[in-house]
């Protein structure tokens, strides 16, 4: 299943995200067609508090008439010692514009695009390496 996604003005993102996302919908199939919300999570089997590894990613989209729009992507990570618990590391937020950094808050505009620009460009060569399983959810 082919899906269209808009970029979200005043907090545009690489296109390359969107050639991750139609991908991860395409192997997904059929299963998705009647959605009107997708969560798609990318998770590195491998990655723990103690080994390290790549860091999960959760993005979700809902449906707006023929084309699909992104509501966030978000970055978790393990924090804390000695029991680490999985947290949010940078949350974008598409509906209010804003990306938020767990060590600094909300970020001003200019900060929070150059962020959301690295981390994408970032995410996608990880996922280019093939280290993700991806899954979705469908609402």
């Amino acid at each position: 299943m082919a899906i269209k996604i808009e970029q979200v003005p005043g907090l545009n993102v690489p296109e390359s995200l969107f050639g991750v996302i139609v991908k991860a919908v395409a192997k997904a199939g059929e299963s998705v067609g009647c959605a009107k919300a997708l969560i798609i999570n990318f998770r590195d089997k491998d990655y723990s508090a103690k080994a390290g590894g790549f860091h999960p990613v959760e993005v979700r989209l809902e449906k707006r008439g023929i084309s699909w729009e992104l509501i966030y992507i978000t970055d978790f990570s393990y924090q804390g010692r000695p029991d680490s618990e999985l947290v949010k590391e940078i949350d974008v937020c598409f509906v209010i514009k804003r990306v938020y950094h767990m060590l600094v808050g909300w970020l001003s505009e200019q900060e929070g695009k150059d962020l959301l620009t690295l981390f994408v460009t970032n995410f996608v060569e990880y996922y280019n390496t093939g280290c993700y399983q991806v899954s979705i959810t469908t609402d």
